[in-house]
C-alpha cells in the first residue's frame, strides 16, 4: 500500500516556514541548521539531531513491504539469494529496530543523557523518525513527549508487526533509494545518520525518484516507477553516513571530546565508530581498491539473476548487487527470527513478520563474511621435546592477517570482540596447554597472561579518580556508557591493508589510530602506513612424559556480545530502577505489547535471551565440537573465523 502524502495544509506550512526563515533561495548549511533548531524539542530540551533532512516530509517514506511484490523472492528457486527484498529482509539493517541489544543500550543512553535516544533512533528507524514519531514531528507541529519519544514508545506497530504496519523495520528501501549526496543548497553530508532525502517530484513524475546506480534505455524495459541514475549509490560515502558515528552535535558543540592517555583534551569530537574512516585511510579506498558495496553487496553470479519478479525487465547476471548487508552478527538475526517471525500462538499478537528463510540466509551470509575476513598462520619456533623425567617447552608464533577493508573487528565496539584460542595437543589428541580458553556454560573468556583479545575499550576519563581512562566502575565491573565516553583505553583491532591513520584533517590520526599508538608498527620507518597483521608469541611448558608429536592449533573467534556487556545492560536497568517496557511506554500506541520485554526491563530481556544455550548449537568443550540440548539462543556463541595449525616433528 502506498503511504499517503502529508496533508496539503501541513506541506504549505512547511514551505512557508522555509521561505520565511531562509534569507535566500540557496540555503547554506548554517541556514538549514537554523531551520532544524526551530524544530528542536519544546521546553528547552537539547536538539541532538540538528542536521540533515528533518521530519515533516512532503512525501512520506513508503513501507518496504510495498517493494516486496516486485522485488521479492518469486520466480526461480534461487531468487531468494539475489533479489533485493529477500536478501535485505533478514539483515540487521532491515531489523535495526527489532534488535534487543539496541533497545537495552538505548535505555542506558537516555538515562545518561536525557533525550539522546532521538540521536540513536534516527539511524535505527527511518520511517518512524522521518514520520515524526520519535521526538520531532516537523511541519510546524508541536514536538512529541521527549522522554517517550526518545525511548521509542511512540513508534507504530510492534516488534512482530509486518513492515507495512509499523516502524520496526529499521532502514527501509525507500529511505536508501531517496538519498542525495548533498543538501538542497549544496550542503555536504553531515554524518551521524543525518542524511539528505529527495523530497521533490521526479522530473515529469508525481513523487520522488527511486535512485540507484543504473540507467535504462527508453525501450520499455525501464522500471515501472520514477527513477534516476545516481552515482552516489555506488559510492562508499553513502554507507559512511551511518558507519562513521561521532558524539552528538548540539548547539553547545560536541557532547564529548576526545581525551588522550594523559588527560589532554584534543577538542576532537569523540569518535564512537569509524568504519568508514578506517576504509578511507586504507588501500581499499584507492581507485584500484574496493567499495563498501563491493564487499557487503556482492554481485549475484546466478544466470537467472533479476531484480524484479515482473517479466520484460533485463536480468543483470554478474551485475546485480545483492542487498545482503552482512557483517559479523550471526547471533541477533536468530533471536529476531525466534522471537518475532511467527507469533501466531500468542493472543493479540501481530502474528509475526515471517521471512524465516531470509534470517537463515543472513546468518549464513555473516558466517561466510567472517570466514573471508582474516587469515591465520601458526608456526613453531624453539622446541624442546619432553622426556620421561623432564618437561619440554614450545614457542609458537600466530600471525593474524586482516583481509577486510576496515579494522578487524570494526563498528559498534561495546561487547564486540575477537580473540585467538590456542591449544596444544599431544599425539593422542589430549589437551596439553591452552590460551584464551572459553567456558560455554558461563560465557567466560579466560584472560590468561598470553591471551590475545582484539577489541576497542572506550571509557570515561578519571571516572574513578584514577587519573586515567576508566573502563570499569568503582567496584571493578566493566562499564559501557557510549554517550558519556571521552577516551580510549585500548584499541588493538587489526588495521586494514595500507592503513594510514594520519590525514590532513586529522594529522595525529586521533580518530582511528591504535591505542597504545605503537601497537602496530609501520611497514617502513617514516611511511605512516601500519601493517595489516598481528604477530602473537606464545610459550607453553610440556609436562614430562607427554608423547608427541604435538599439534598447536590457533583458532580466531568473533563474538557479538560479551558476558560483561550483557550483564551490564541488565544491571544498569536494575540499579537505576528502569521500568519494564510496557510501563515505560504505558498509554501509547498498541501498548501493552504482547511480545518482547513486556513487563521486564529491556536489559533484563536481553540477559534472559542470552542466558539459555541454543538447541544443537556447538559448544566449546571436547575440542570445541560439542552440542547442547537446551532450547534458547545461546550466550552469543563465538563464531569460528579461521584457524591455523602446526605440528612438531
Amino acid at each position: 500500500m502506498r503511504s499517503p502524502h502529508t496533508p496539503a495544509l501541513l506541506r504549505l506550512l512547511f514551505v512557508l516556514s522555509i521561505v520565511l526563515i531562509s534569507p535566500s533561495a540557496g540555503a547554506t548549511g548554517a541556514d538549514w541548521a537554523h531551520i532544524a533548531s526551530l524544530m528542536a524539542p519544546a521546553g528547552g530540551a537539547t536538539d541532538f539531531t540538528p542536521h540533515g533532512t528533518q521530519p515533516g516530509l512532503t512525501y512520506l517514506l513508503w513501507k518496504s513491504d510495498d517493494c516486496s511484490g516486485c522485488h521479492g523472492p518469486g520466480g526461480p528457486a534461487t531468487s531468494r539469494e539475489f533479489r533485493p527484498y529477500p536478501t535485505w529482509s533478514g539483515s540487521m539493517m532491515a531489523n535495526a529496530t527489532r534488535d534487543p541489544l539496541f533497545w537495552a543500550a538505548l535505555d542506558i543512553a537516555n538515562n545518561d543523557v536525557p533525550g539522546v535516544g532521538d540521536y540513536c533512533l534516527r539511524c535505527h528507524t527511518s520511517e518512524g523518525w522521518y514520520g515524526g514519531r520519535v521526538v520531532k514531528q516537523g511541519s510546524g507541529l508541536p514536538d512529541n513527549d521527549v522522554t517517550k519519544g526518545a525511548a521509542g514508545c511512540l513508534l507504530q506497530g510492534s516488534y512482530d508487526a509486518p513492515d507495512a504496519y509499523g516502524d520496526f523495520s529499521g532502514l527501509g528501501c525507500h529511505f536508501c533509494h531517496r538519498q542525495l549526496p548533498q543538501g538542497p543548497g549544496g550542503e555536504a553530508l553531515p554524518g551521524n545518520g543525518a542524511t539528505w532525502l529527495d523530497d521533490q517530484p521526479c522530473p515529469g513524475g508525481t513523487e520522488p525518484c527511486r535512485r540507484g546506480p543504473y540507467t535504462y534505455a527508453p525501450d520499455g524495459s525501464s522500471p515501472p516507477h520514477e527513477w534516476a541514475q545516481s552515482p552516489f549509490h555506488a559510492d562508499s560515502a553513502m554507507c559512511g553516513q551511518c558507519h562513521d558515528v561521532t558524539t552528538p552535535d548540539t548547539a553547545a558543540g560536541p557532547l564529548k571530546t576526545l581525551k588522550l592517555a594523559d588527560g589532554t583534551d584534543t577538542g576532537v569530537p569523540f569518535p564512537i565508530e569509524r568504519t568508514f574512516s578506517e576504509w578511507q585511510r586504507s588501500s581499499y579506498s584507492a581507485p584500484s581498491g574496493k567499495t563498501c558495496q563491493g564487499c557487503h553487496m556482492p554481485d549475484s553470479e546466478d544466470p537467472d539473476a533479476s531484480a524484479c519478479t515482473l517479466g520484460g525487465f533485463p536480468s543483470r547476471t554478474g551485475n546485480l548487487p545483492t542487498h545482503e548487508f552482512a557483517g559479523g552478527n550471526a547471533w541477533v538475526p536468530g533471536i529476531i527470527k525466534g522471537e518475532f517471525s511467527d507469533t501466531s500462538t500468542i493472543p493479540d499478537s501481530w502474528q509475526g513478520i515471517g521471512r524465516e528463510a531470509s534470517f537463515d540466509q543472513t546468518i549464513a551470509f555473516a558466517r561466510a563474511m567472517l570466514a573471508s575476513a582474516a587469515a591465520v598462520e601458526t608456526t613453531i619456533g624453539a622446541y624442546t621435546a619432553p622426556g620421561a623425567g623432564a618437561a619440554g617447552t614450545i614457542a609458537l608464533n600466530v600471525k593474524v592477517t586482516n583481509l577486510s577493508g576496515h579494522k578487524l573487528p570494526t563498528g559498534y565496539g561495546e561487547g564486540r570482540r575477537m580473540w585467538l584460542n590456542v591449544q596444544l595437543r599431544d599425539a593422542a589428541g589430549a589437551l596439553v596447554a591452552e590460551s584464551a580458553a572459553y567456558d560455554a556454560a558461563g560465557g567466560v573468556l579466560t584472560a590468561d597472561s598470553q591471551a590475545r583479545v582484539y577489541e576497542v575499550l572506550q571509557g570515561i576519563w578519571d571516572h574513578n579518580g584514577s587519573g586515567a581512562c576508566d573502563v570499569v566502575d568503582g567496584s571493578g565491573k566493566e562499564m559501557f556508557h557510549f554517550v558519556l565516553n571521552d577516551c580510549v583505553a585500548k584499541d588493538n583491532r587489526i588495521p586494514p591493508l595500507g592503513f594510514k591513520p594520519a590525514t590532513a584533517a586529522d594529522p595525529n590520526g586521533y580518530e582511528v589510530r591504535p591505542v597504545p599508538s605503537g601497537a602496530y608498527p609501520e611497514t617502513a620507518p617514516g611511511s605512516g602506513e601500519l601493517v595489516n597483521y598481528d604477530s602473537a608469541a606464545y610459550t607453553f611448558a610440556i609436562p614430562a612424559g607427554r608423547v608427541g608429536p604435538f599439534t598447536a592449533t590457533a583458532r580466531l573467534y568473533y563474538q557479538t556480545a560479551s558476558k560483561e556487556y550483557v550483564e551490564f545492560l541488565r544491571d544498569e536497568a536494575a540499579a537505576n530502577d528502569f521500568p519494564g517496557e510496557n510501563d515505560l511506554c504505558s498509554g501509547e500506541s498498541n501498548r501493552p505489547f504482547v511480545v518482547g520485554p513486556k513487563e521486564r526491563t529491556r536489559g533484563q530481556y536481553v540477559f534472559d535471551l542470552w542466558n539459555e544455550p541454543t538447541a544443537e548449537e556447538r559448544i566449546f568443550a571436547d575440542g570445541f565440537d560439542g552440542v547442547s540440548a537446551a532450547g534458547g539462543y545461546g550466550k552469543s556463541p563465538p563464531e569460528l573465523m579461521q584457524l591455523g595449525a602446526a605440528t612438531t616433528p
